[in-house]
């Protein structure tokens, strides 16, 4: 308010834009409220509506189709959170900064920020009271002035102590909970949809929760989601637990740290996941989910997230102090990142290897195979009855006896069956320019000519690998093939993998060695 009298009372009317997790209202140039409270387009204003008060920012129109002169336009995420009926009375203030905006900025500054720092800024981003901006500038702040590892240890707490808080104690009394996570940047990388199976067969309670793809060409929930609904609220999340032992969700809808869902909305477009960010994201979640023990992969190659050995010891190390200081037994491990796992890269691709490796095809890719199989072998060894070193040979007879994929059809019944659709029917096969051996692979333009194809946005869309590291090809063999659902996504994607298709073809004796941490996982 600003002191002139009351606000005058608007009508709400719905918009129907999305907004990706950020609330947005619209008022029309000529409103009166416009004028008497002098407010201006990406001004910060407050909603009151039927006692539910709201953070926006204003967009300013002047076209009366959008919004008429009295109306209070919103924005799809803004009508979700107010949960009014059109037409419902409602009256916008000046927004008062967010309480936590003075560690917002002192950390833009380079300062190191305490608990009650972190806890303040996390209330607030979860109270959807930062907008776009603000939000990018924290992401932006605490990836170019790396996060301690207090810091960080603060932000996982603060993140989890946020939404929904999931216990399964009095399902499974003294057992663990375990649940397996990749920090990504590999593609086609799909071992959770595996393991899930496996160590749920096995008798171990595994709420797998996942996010959606952030600056990749598919995430967990992403590829589940061809098969089966990933949106599940809690109370079902637990009912499909009880049922099956595991699932495969998306925790956005679970409301379990919702600030790292909002936080990942602005990383997505930045294309940045820092090392504590993405600490705090993974370890929030699972501690919300409640877990008590997770399986952690770290890839390592030249062009995966972690580049080098060393870098990737320091972020392990960096998982393990913030793990053992939230009480969650951690077993983090360094796999071979130097190339895609599997053939498909894209939802309905990678669901397709999934689900031949479930099934014992004969031509399953036999990369997803192994990595899956050693890595439910680590998770059974979470089992106190299990002998350590038993692990991969108890995995190994559950996919081979067919119970993994008999648990598999049993999660996807419990969480809702779908038909996946073919691939994309539109398709171009690249081809190697020259005769000689695979003997190096980029991910990230791989990634980057898969996200062009549509996927993640449209499921059928993807990269389809022929070849692999240390194959021998001719001049004019297909490397991979893409598929897309329209030309224009299609020819985007051609045009970047002509330029360069990711695949570097040489002499043998350059072929990198594999990487390897020290239990022998590669």
């Amino acid at each position: 308010m600003n002191g002139k009298g009351p606000a005058q009372t608007l009508q709400i009317r719905r918009v129907g834009i999305d907004t990706w997790r950020e609330s947005v209202v619209y008022l029309h140039r000529d409103c009166p409220v416009v004028r008497a409270e002098g407010f201006q387009a990406l001004s910060k204003v407050t909603v009151h509506a039927n006692g539910t008060t709201l953070t926006a920012v204003l967009n300013v129109v002047d076209d009366e189709r959008i919004v008429a002169r009295c109306e209070l336009g919103v924005s799809e995420d803004a009508f979700a959170r107010l949960q009014v009926a059109e037409g419902h009375a409602a009256r916008v203030d000046h927004a008062e900064p967010p309480p936590s905006i003075a560690a917002l900025h002192r950390k833009i500054a380079g300062d190191r920020l305490g608990r009650e720092d972190l806890q303040a800024i996390v209330a607030d981003i979860a109270a959807a009271r930062y907008s776009k901006i603000e939000l990018a500038a924290f992401v932006v702040a605490t990836h170019q002035f790396e996060l301690d590892r207090d810091e960080v240890l603060h932000l996982t707490q603060a993140m989890a102590a946020v939404g929904q808080r999931l216990d399964w104690a009095h399902d499974v009394g003294a057992g663990p909970v375990v649940d397996k996570h990749c920090i990504g940047g590999i593609p086609g990388n799909r071992t959770s949809m595996l393991v899930v199976p496996i160590v749920a067969a096995h008798g171990l309670w595994c709420p797998k929760t996942s996010s959606r793809a952030i600056t990749s060409p598919a995430g967990t929930a992403d590829t589940m989601e061809v098969l089966a609904d990933v949106a599940l609220p809690t109370q079902r999340l637990a009912e499909i637990l009880r049922a099956t032992r595991g699932c495969l969700a998306w925790g956005g809808t679970a409301g379990l740290s919702p600030a790292d869902d909002i936080l990942i909305s602005v990383e997505r477009p930045l294309a940045l996941d820092s090392p504590g960010q993405m600490v705090a994201s993974i370890l929030s979640k699972k501690l919300a989910a409640g877990s008590t023990h997770l399986l952690l992969d770290i890839p390592v190659g030249p062009t995966a997230k972690v580049r080098s050995m060393p870098e990737a010891q320091r972020l392990k190390k960096l998982f393990e102090f913030v793990a053992d200081r939230l009480g969650l037994h951690l077993d983090a491990v360094i796999t071979d990142g130097r190339q895609p796992i599997g053939r498909g890269i894209g939802p309905v691709l990678e669901a397709r290897d999934v689900m031949q490796v479930l099934g014992n095809a004969p031509d399953a890719p036999n990369d997803l195979r192994q990595k899956a199989l050693r890595l439910a072998g680590r998770m059974i060894e979470f089992d106190p009855d299990v002998r350590g070193g038993d692990g991969w040979r108890i995995a190994r007879d559950i996919l081979e006896s067919g119970r993994a994929l008999e648990r598999m059809n049993a999660i996807i019944d419990a969480q809702g069956r779908r038909t996946p659709p073919p691939p994309g029917p539109l398709t171009f096969d690249v081809a190697a320019p020259v005769s000689g051996t695979v003997v190096g692979v980029d991910n990230l333009r791989l990634a980057r000519i898969a996200r062009l194809t549509g996927a993640p946005q449209v499921p059928s869309a993807g990269v389809d690998l022929a070849v692999r590291l240390g194959d021998r090809v001719e001049a004019g063999q297909p490397l991979y093939r893409l598929h897309a659902c329209y030309e224009a996504d299609l020819a985007f994607a051609r045009a970047m993998a002509e330029a360069d298709s990711g695949w570097r073809i040489g002499d043998a004796a350059t072929l990198p060695r594999d990487i390897v941490d020290g239990r022998g996982l590669s």
